[in-house]
């Protein structure tokens, strides 16, 4: 029977509910896997003409809906705009480091910017979406990453000691920008996303990198206008998080989330996150990205089958995929042994 993509059952485990049919789900995939996988080369289209574009959210999309996903994750980062930008990887002082700087950084630009880049990739993006299918994801990057590439990690923990209060302009400052951002966003493409999605990387394996009391205090009390405005236009929302951040999880969830992604095995069992938090949110991933890496294909299905099986049996809303996400070092033969349990789990409970 053939496969029809259906963005109502993510819809489902969004509503911490179980869906007639197991979805698959991941953060992000890289392109050139896809290209692998597909065995058509078109990453260089996205930096091509108008035509060219349009071709490439075409396969783009229809990498999704081949390996039966019911929804296509996609979203545009803010600090791919950000003037100046570029400390979260950069592991240097960023543009922003004293009161002067931050009150000269050119804020107001920074809507216009966004639409400039991301509008045009969300049009194409509608254009794209097969049949059955919707987006998840929206506006990329959280308050915390975009902080770091403003500022970097080192210097953010300087400036929360030297000068608390220019700290915390500052995350009211990003977080006017980013409902800002969605506001607008939401206004625009609300219908072509299932599901709003910020990723926010506030963990390591051991706790959250800044202490949980300033995120408690600074962070996540932010995302409470972010998650309200999401709501108000009809949308349920997706925290993806990674790292140990059980510390802030109450937090997160008293914040308004409706799910979470991201786990990793040497942090705690999938299993913990449902026994904690699956009464309350749901809950997406279950598969260590390691596990895609270093286990032989048939014992990976294999493993697979069974904890999807049964993470599928004790969470009440739950989507199977990566505990990240998909990048280039994942070989292509582990992500396709793990979709293709997927659909071997749906074939024994009749659900293709």
């Amino acid at each position: 029977m053939q496969f029809q993509p259906d963005y109502r059952h993510v819809l489902e485990v969004m509503a911490n509910r179980r869906p007639a049919r197991l979805p698959l789900y991941e953060h992000a995939i890289n392109v050139p896997s896809m290209e692998n996988i597909l065995g058509r080369p078109f990453a260089d289209l996205a930096g091509g003409d108008a035509a060219d574009r349009r071709r490439f959210f075409d396969h783009y999309c229809d990498f999704f809906r081949q390996m039966e996903y019911d929804v296509v994750s996609f979203e545009v980062c803010v600090c791919g705009i950000l003037p100046g930008g570029g400390a979260l990887v950069g592991e240097r002082p960023g543009v922003i480091q004293t009161r002067a700087d931050f009150e000269k950084y050119p804020w107001a630009e920074l809507p216009a910017l966004f639409r400039e880049r991301a509008y045009p990739q969300f049009d194409l993006f509608h254009a794209a979406l097969p049949a059955g299918m919707k987006g998840v994801g929206g506006v990329g990057n959280g308050l915390f990453e975009i902080s770091e590439d403003l500022v970097g990690f080192q210097y953010l923990c300087y400036m929360l000691a030297d000068d608390p209060e220019l700290f915390a302009d500052l995350y009211r400052r990003l977080a006017d920008l980013l409902l800002t951002l969605w506001t607008d966003f939401l206004k625009h493409y609300a219908d072509d996303f299932a599901v709003c999605r910020i990723g926010d990387d506030l963990g390591y394996k051991t706790g959250t990198l800044l202490a949980p009391a300033t995120v408690k205090q600074h962070v996540i009390p932010h995302y409470r206008r972010i998650i309200a405005a999401i709501h108000a236009a009809g949308k349920p929302y997706l925290q993806h998080s990674c790292g140990s951040i059980f510390e802030v999880m109450d937090d997160w969830i008293a914040a308004g989330i409706n799910g979470k992604h991201s786990n990793e095995d040497e942090i705690a069992p999938f299993d913990e996150w449902i026994r904690r938090y699956g009464d309350r949110i749901a809950l997406f991933g279950g598969i260590d990205t390691d596990r895609l890496c270093r286990m032989p294909e048939d014992d990976l299905r294999a493993f697979v089958i069974e904890e999807g099986t049964r993470f599928r049996r004790s969470a009440r809303g739950f989507a199977l995929g990566s505990g990240n996400s998909i990048p280039a070092y994942v070989p292509p033969a582990g992500y396709l042994a793990m979709v293709d349990a997927a659909r071997e789990i749906r074939r024994r409970e009749g659900t293709r």
